[in-house]
């Protein structure tokens, strides 16, 4: 009963979404109007700067922090973990205030793993994330690079419901992200410079 309580609670904390209730209270805008249309804090950083975009991002990893922390701390353990963690991923993918089309679970999955390896979880993350953010331009790309580090970290210092975990959740990101997937990604400026110099 503990897991299906805790499940519940995080599908329905991460199907708030405070993202786009900041952009609204704080940047008077719908942020789904902006760049990619994503009811994220990415997009409500865009709508209203750092006032509006830290609060909203904040905000998106609690929810998936809160049912994950208290979760462990009440007991929950092992493979009973696994729909605790994805249940703020899904949702906030999937959020029922926004007719199932919510944003792309970054935060929330960034949160769900900050309830269970600690701090840990964004050096780990920017282990591959920050590398192919610098060299290329979609952002997608480069959020699931992150998910490939998370998923070897998974691999190599947890269990197997935590592979299970990682696993679920890389293919949670892709769909999310799939319409940006589909995008050649660019190299940057610096490198296509870089390359052009070692050419000549």
């Amino acid at each position: 009963m503990d897991v299906v309580f805790w499940a519940v609670v995080g599908f329905l904390l991460g199907s708030i979404p405070f993202s786009l209730l900041v952009g609204r209270m704080v940047a008077h805008r719908d942020i789904r109007t902006v760049a990619d249309g994503n009811p994220g804090g990415t997009n409500a950083l865009r709508a209203g700067g750092l006032k509006a975009g830290l609060p909203a991002i904040l905000l998106d990893l609690l929810k998936g922090f809160v049912p994950v922390f208290f979760a462990r701390r009440y007991g929950v353990a092992g493979w009973e973990l696994v729909p605790v963690c994805l249940a703020p991923i899904l949702g906030h993918a999937f959020s029922p205030f926004l007719r199932f089309r919510g944003g792309k679970a970054l935060a929330a999955t960034g949160g769900a793993w900050l309830g269970l390896v600690g701090w840990w979880v964004f050096p780990i993350y920017a282990l591959l994330a920050v590398p192919l953010t610098l060299i290329q331009n979609e952002d997608a790309w480069a959020a699931c690079a992150g998910m490939v580090a998370l998923l070897g970290y998974a691999f190599l210092y947890g269990e197997p419901w935590m592979v299970v975990f990682a696993a679920l959740n890389f293919v949670l990101i892709i769909w999310t992200h799939r319409r940006n997937l589909v995008r050649t990604p660019q190299l940057r400026a610096w490198v296509v410079a870089l390359v052009s110099r070692r050419r000549v």
